[in-house]
């Protein structure tokens, strides 16, 4: 599905068609602005987690070590947000969207 590493020094890039079925990723045009939601919502799982983490486990009472930590744990995060949001919209949330085998270019 993506054409580049999850961390590298490119910039994050998609495959146009999936090399396997030939289908097309982007159905309409601006498809993917609705896995912006869906990576807002992962941010926020993952902030709340990680809160009640580090309340736990510390017990510190410093805004400055929850927003510190949140911060680089968001930062490192992105990528796998901005992949797996995308991921989750078009195997979960889009409607009509079906694996054919029958379409598959590997013939086993």
């Amino acid at each position: 599905m993506f054409a580049t590493p999850m961390y590298g020094l490119k910039s994050q890039q998609m495959n146009k068609t999936c090399p396997h079925c030939g289908l097309e990723f982007e159905r309409e045009p601006g498809y993917f602005y609705v896995a912006m939601l869906v990576s807002y919502a992962m941010f926020v799982a993952e902030m709340v987690t990680l809160a009640v983490a580090i309340n736990v486990l510390s017990g510190s009472r410093n805004p400055w070590v929850y927003t510190g930590i949140i911060l680089l744990a968001g930062v490192l995060l992105s990528p796998f947000n901005f992949r797996y949001s995308r991921v989750i919209l078009l195997h979960w949330l889009t409607p009509g969207l079906h694996y054919h085998p029958e379409l598959s270019r590997d013939k086993v």
